[in-house]
């Protein structure tokens, strides 16, 4: 079974300005919608994991879960929301990924699941330009109870968590670089531009 896809959307976008950097436009569509396009073929379904009223994602038709930690502790909560999720579903692992980056490559999962094989590890994260992107990653679910306990003793780094489990790291490469995230207004501008420069159908 391929895996469920959890789009991140949890965070408080401080450095846009507040509110929903998920449904900012980048070239009239949201963010959100740039991420499904790439990832939807990749992966059995999908959930957005997403705090406050669910009712603003409605229109995606899609389930929303909220972070089952309080106060906002970052990503690992939404990855433990979206392993509860998919275990619920009957599927195996998850691929997460920010809603704000919109130039995923189209064989993200594939070559994730490849690099995870090849290391005979249990996780396997992107990696591009000599940085890596621990939120974009492939979480088995059976990992859901070792890292809800990391996540309430006070444990919030990803990097920190997955090294006591063991990684794999996918490299990728490409311009615009494939994990461009759109953190600031300036962040849309520039996507703005790479869309542009981009095939028709890329």
């Amino acid at each position: 079974m391929p895996p469920i896809a959890v789009l991140l959307a949890g965070g408080l976008a401080r450095r846009m300005g507040g509110g929903d950097k998920a449904l900012r436009l980048l070239a009239g569509r949201p963010l959100l919608d740039h991420a499904i396009a790439r990832i939807r073929p990749q992966v059995a379904a999908l959930v957005i994991n997403a705090n406050g009223d669910p009712a603003r994602f409605a229109p995606w038709g899609l389930a929303i879960i909220a972070d089952p930690i309080p106060d906002h502790p970052g990503p690992l909560a939404g990855i433990l929301a979206g392993l509860r999720w998919a275990e619920s579903q009957g599927a195996t692992d998850i691929v997460s990924i920010p809603t704000d980056t919109p130039f995923l490559p189209t064989d993200l999962v594939a070559r994730l699941q490849a690099a995870r094989a090849t290391a005979n590890t249990p996780l396997a994260c992107a990696a591009s330009r000599g940085w890596t992107h621990p939120v974009i990653g492939l979480w088995p679910t059976t990992l859901a109870p070792a890292l809800e306990a990391a996540l309430r003793a006070g444990i919030r780094k990803i990097d920190r968590w997955t090294a006591e489990h063991g990684i794999a790291h996918a490299q990728f490469d490409g311009d615009p670089d494939p994990f461009f995230n759109a953190n600031t207004p300036a962040d849309l501008a520039e996507a703005e531009q790479h869309l542009q420069t981009l095939p028709p159908n890329d």
